[in-house]
């Protein structure tokens, strides 16, 4: 109901038949998916078909949403699909708002709006909203001023209203806001600076930092900045480099300022005030007054993208790298001549194997950019051309038979849930080879040799439960004879169902493996046959 106002008419017949046009359009769309896209990780080309979907677009999210919240361990390849469109979806809405915030002239000055649309496009699935996070925000200042009616009743912050954008001009009375502020955010609150787990992205999402309490300099000084402002505080952001701070003005209004006529404030220190020396002291070096300067709102927001880049590039589990080609997207949003990152993102796709049409376009932009970038530009080139060349030619899909004497040996089958005899980690089978194809240099640095029967023997691709792909021996594995739901967001991409022992493989992964299922069957009935015996004895 959000979408609609109470005082307009509405002929809700209409607007059903409308929805429910949109709802079969929707399930038509992922129910296609995974029969054209089952050999990409990211399908690419079928967002193209959303873009062009006739009708409101909240409809059809609506119909994404009502997928995704399908009760029970069915229908997971929709949920997958349905959750990839989501998130495209939701991404391009977010992105063009913030290409839309970009253009407004410096002196806007909402950091937390910027903050929130970074936030949204990294968390596209969650409903992250500025005016739910302003709401959290303006019940810390109403405990702020709780406290500060208690130092000061007349003051002037207390008669403020929402939205008021007053500034108090006395010194003694903004220290007094800044003294409230302090007792309540980080002894009543308890927020404090993520010492612990500093490089982690939830640092920088301003839902997470109010959720969690906790953050980085950056996240909790736009807290820190946004609910001083609205108490009428008029501190500024310091892009100081290694440690974000805020600055606060101690000079008279209308002198000529230098930076000595401020007081630094560490939202990340539990708000400790700082003089010039001490600001050295904390990153453990000299720097020049420029660096002591404001900044406005986009330079803050480079400073968190660039941030979310740098944690981006440290991903080592996520193999769709989702973290950085998310940061990426933002930081050409704000930068989109930025040569490195173009190359680096065209990197990215051209390994990912996705966007082959707009790795091309990416590279003409970069060679329009710097003609000095031919040589990188133009190995990049030829080989996504050759990419494109392969899929045109691809023909059918490789169909495994287990009835195959060349298979004999493997012992496992799609959809089994097993468990890694040295590492113990918990995965499920994916795919299977008779012997490992692995080239030669992995098979060097993964010790494969020193295995009992080396690289001549089945190995498996397996989902594990930390989210990572792997590739198995066939002695490592074993069965879990205490199966459980595997938590790897590709799941859904391979299998249709869990029902309580196994996974039932999708359509398109059961006619590359046609003969596991029966298998599979016999395997887990052998398998409980057994251990209801050992229980019986």
């Amino acid at each position: 109901m959000k979408h609609y106002s109470p005082t307009d008419y509405v002929n809700w017949l209409e607007e059903y038949k409308v929805r429910q046009k949109a709802g079969l359009e929707a399930r038509k769309i992922v129910a296609s998916f995974s029969k054209r896209f089952f050999s990409e990780h990211v399908p690419c080309n079928g967002f193209s078909d959303i873009e062009n979907l006739e009708g409101p677009e909240i409809f059809f999210e609506d119909e994404l949403v009502c997928i995704l919240n399908m009760e029970g361990r069915k229908a997971l390849t929709w949920k997958y699909y349905a959750k990839k469109i989501l998130y495209y979806l939701r991404q391009q809405k977010i992105l063009n708002n913030l290409k839309a915030f970009l253009q407004q002239p410096d002196d806007y000055e909402s950091y937390l709006e910027g903050a929130v649309y970074i936030d949204q496009y990294c968390n596209p699935l969650s409903d992250i909203s500025l005016k739910d996070i302003q709401a959290q925000i303006d019940s810390i200042v109403e405990l702020v001023c709780k406290t500060l009616r208690g130092i000061n009743s007349r003051h002037p912050s207390l008669a403020f209203k929402a939205g008021d954008s007053s500034m108090i001009m006395e010194i003694e009375l903004q220290s007094q806001v800044l003294d409230a502020m302090n007792y309540v955010l980080y002894d009543q609150l308890k927020f404090k600076g993520n010492r612990m787990d500093y490089y982690n992205a939830l640092n920088l999402y301003m839902h997470q930092v109010l959720i969690r309490r906790t953050g980085i300099p950056i996240s909790m000084s736009l807290l820190y900045l946004t609910i001083a402002r609205q108490l009428g505080v008029p501190l500024e952001p310091v892009n100081f480099p290694s440690h974000f701070l805020l600055r606060w003005c101690q000079g008279a209004e209308g002198a000529t300022l230098d930076i000595f006529d401020y007081i630094y404030i560490d939202a990340f220190g539990k708000g400790k005030q700082l003089t010039v020396k001490e600001c050295e002291y904390l990153i453990g070096q000299h720097v020049t007054a420029a660096l002591y300067g404001v900044v406005n709102v986009k330079k803050v927001l480079q400073r968190m993208v660039g941030n979310l880049l740098s944690l981006g590039k440290r991903e080592g589990i996520d193999q769709s790298y989702q973290l950085l080609r998310d940061s990426l997207d933002l930081y050409l949003a704000m930068y989109p001549d930025q040569v490195q990152l173009l190359l680096l993102q065209a990197r990215l796709y051209f390994h990912l194997g996705i966007w082959p049409e707009k790795v091309l376009d990416i590279l003409q932009h970069i060679q329009t950019l710097d003609p000095g970038q031919h040589g990188a530009v133009g190995y990049l080139v030829q080989h996504t051309l050759e990419h494109i060349e392969r899929k045109k030619e691809e023909v059918g899909v490789e169909v495994k038979l287990r009835s195959d004497e060349k298979h004999r040996d493997v012992c496992y089958s799609i959809g089994l849930i097993m468990k890694h005899k040295r590492y113990g980690y918990n995965c499920v089978i994916y795919g299977w080879d008779p012997t490992c194809m692995m080239g030669h240099e992995w098979i060097r640095n993964m010790n494969v040799h020193s295995l009992p029967h080396g690289h001549h023997q089945p190995f498996y691709n397996v989902l594990v439960e930390d989210g990572s792909c792997r590739y198995a021996a066939q002695e490592n594995l074993e069965y879990n004879v205490e199966p459980q739901e595997i938590s790897h967001p590709d799941v859904g991409r391979y299998f249709s169902e869990f029902t309580g022992t196994h996974y039932i493989p999708n359509a398109e992964l059961e006619i590359r493996y046609p003969e596991d299922l029966e298998f599979v069957y016999e395997t887990v009935q052998n398998i409980y046959s057994a251990k209801k015996e050992s229980i019986d004895e």
